[in-house]
């Protein structure tokens, strides 16, 4: 089945289905060589001496550039599973690093970020991926990430539909996708912590999408930025100095039973919808309170 970017990854796939691309461990005696080449590497392949390295790179930038601010850590499970969800925005999105940095650096907990199965089949790209903390967003390996290994998972619903938001749309939230977050949160028995993020839409504000040339590249969209029109290809890396805001909600905690392979779909509709709304009502909320989008 060909996955569509479009759609959420967590609902592409049959919770049960190990044959669309869930990272099933393998037993086989592990060679000397194996041992010293996978090193730190979890069983999700996030290497803690990539992610050192990713924060000493990126700390600069988080501390002097975007100067993230945040709002309710105290809401963030110091143990066990939850399911992060954030809205998504910015041609080339940074809310994801500032979060999964943010929280490593605040409370000292790793958050893998669960990502769509397009980007697996990148050359190098699963693997850089995996190594910073990347996760193929399949349903079973979400399940296992949180209920198994109670980690943090992120997640932003609104997929490529978000990203691809022009300046003139921003903080507009789209939809929720199908709910497909609740369903995972609600069959691994964990809260769902929402996060309202300020600041990624001016940082790489999309003036406009170029259809033509996103069909022709088969892509959701191709964005245009006054920092790719002045830089060309490398305006894809020139962020403004917009100040983050990252405000942490209180967690959701589901009224249903865990452990199912379906739920209602009303329910679940109208679970990701009031989820939806939280955020769109703190981020109406910041932006009111925000006096500069430099200052914050």
């Amino acid at each position: 089945m060909t996955r569509s970017r479009l759609q959420d990854p967590l609902e592409l796939s049959p919770p049960d289905d190990t044959t669309t691309g869930a990272l099933v461990p393998v037993a086989r005696p592990a060679s000397p060589a194996d041992s010293a080449r996978r090193g730190d590497v979890d069983d999700w392949g996030r290497s803690e001496r990539t992610r050192a390295v990713a924060r000493r790179v990126f700390g600069p930038l988080y501390r002097t550039w975007f100067r993230v601010e945040w709002e309710g850590l105290e809401h963030l499970p110091t143990t066990g599973g939850a399911l992060l969800v954030a809205n998504h925005a910015g041609a080339v999105p940074m809310d994801a690093p500032v979060i999964m940095h943010g929280v490593e650096e605040e409370i000292g907990r790793p958050v893998y970020t669960l990502a769509e199965n397009v980007l697996w089949s990148m050359p190098f790209a699963g693997t850089v991926l995996s190594r910073v903390g990347g996760v193929n967003a399949n349903p079973d390996n979400a399940y296992r990430l949180l209920h198994d290994d109670g980690q943090l998972a992120l997640v932003f619903p609104e997929g490529t539909k978000a990203t691809g938001k022009t300046y003139a749309e921003r903080y507009q939230l789209r939809r929720f996708g199908r709910g497909g977050f609740v369903q995972l949160a609600a069959r691994a028995g964990v809260p769902v912590v929402p996060l309202a993020v300020v600041g990624s839409e001016e940082a790489m504000p999309n003036l406009a999408n170029v259809a033509p040339l996103a069909r022709v590249l088969g892509v959701p969209y191709v964005p245009v930025t006054a920092q790719m029109l002045v830089l060309g290809p490398l305006g894809a890396f020139a962020f403004l100095p917009a100040k983050f805001t990252v405000r942490v909600l209180e967690p959701v905690h589901l009224d249903l039973p865990p452990g199912r392979v379906r739920y209602s779909a009303a329910t679940v509709m109208e679970e990701a919808e009031r989820i939806r709304q939280l955020v769109q009502d703190a981020l109406h909320d910041m932006l009111r309170a925000r006096t500069s989008v430099w200052r914050g």
